[in-house]
């Protein structure tokens, strides 16, 4: 196990180095850069201005100088300043990736625990009323749009009902876990209900293929009961296809719910990522892109381990592998 997890970290080492390299060549080729909106926004800077200063930052070199530059740079430990914020980077997303964990790893939980329990309850009862119900549920979850979803709620609780806020944060001046959670509520639910569907849907598909193999039927042959076939030796198996598309909601983590956080007005990481492409800062959006891709290379880490804890024998296949 530990030469699988050393494996794979050496692996996501290699794959975040080149997708910095390629993260780095996308933002190069933007169309302006922080000198042209300087001089857009001085009337008074000649061109000869121009070239001092990006003479002086190195963004006349060649990009691949310019990368080994940042590298370098990032590598002792500085990432920069943001331009829009006028504050280090890391400064910048602290607030914003909290945000986004309280948001999304509340919504993860919840569509888990109900879209995993849902599809194994439909997964017993196959081609019943309930199979039928839940499947109807779950279609009706992935088919409606997130953006939609979150302009439903707004409209029947902010502002059909009144009882809920249509968007925003706490202010400081209000106190009490009320006050603060009532602005996660509809956020919540829009991210709840838009990834219940899926994981409903994987989960009944993945215990309906592991209920039909050789060793459930012996376990039922030994006069197990149908709770102990399910959760005791159908569960564990049927997980291991799941954990990848968990592995890959681990990443949204990060990056956050661009719709969900615009619509609501929720000042997370999809906000802050896409603020700082369209303002052009540079360094807020490479970091925040790199940090990004850097959760979802964690995740399916740890679902490399989840992997060989569900089933020894992957354990011992990539150790035999490698």
């Amino acid at each position: 196990m530990i030469r699988l997890c050393l494996s794979r970290l050496f692996q996501s080492a290699l794959v975040l180095i080149v997708m910095s390299f390629v993260i780095y060549l996308l933002m190069g080729l933007m169309p302006g850069d922080p000198i042209d909106l300087m001089v857009s926004s001085d009337p008074d800077m000649t061109s000869q201005d121009a070239q001092r200063l990006r003479a002086l930052y190195g963004l006349d070199l060649p990009v691949t100088e310019r990368y080994l530059n940042w590298l370098s740079s990032a590598l002792s430990g500085d990432f920069g300043f943001s331009r829009l914020h006028a504050k280090p980077v890391f400064t910048v997303i602290g607030p914003a990736f909290a945000n986004t964990a309280i948001l999304v790893g509340l919504s993860l939980i919840l569509s888990l625990a109900l879209g995993l329990s849902m599809g194994i309850w439909a997964a017993a009862n196959p081609y019943s009323l309930k199979d039928y119900v839940i499947n109807m549920l779950a279609f009706a979850g992935i088919s409606v749009p997130a953006f939609w979803l979150a302009l439903i709620l707004i409209m029947v609780f902010s502002v059909g009902f009144g009882v809920l806020p249509a968007g925003g944060m706490s202010l400081p001046d209000e106190t009490g876990m009320w006050n603060t959670a009532k602005y996660l509520v509809l956020p919540v639910c829009s991210l709840t209900i838009a990834s219940i569907g899926g994981h409903t849907r994987y989960m009944r598909a993945a215990m309906l293929e592991t209920m039909g193999q050789d060793y459930i039927r012996t376990a039922r042959a030994k006069g197990l009961k149908e709770s102990q076939v399910m959760l005791g030796h159908a569960l564990r198996n049927a997980l291991i296809p799941v954990v990848s598309i968990i592995a890959l909601d681990f990443g949204a983590l990060f990056s956050g719910a661009l719709i969900t956080e615009t619509i609501f007005a929720y000042p997370g990481m999809g906000k802050l990522i896409f603020d700082a492409i369209m303002g052009n800062d540079y360094n807020l959006a490479l970091i925040t892109l790199l940090l990004a891709t850097l959760f979802t290379l964690g995740g399916n880490v740890m679902a490399d381990v989840v992997y060989g804890m569900l089933d020894p024998r992957i354990r011992i296949s990539a150790g035999a592998s490698d």
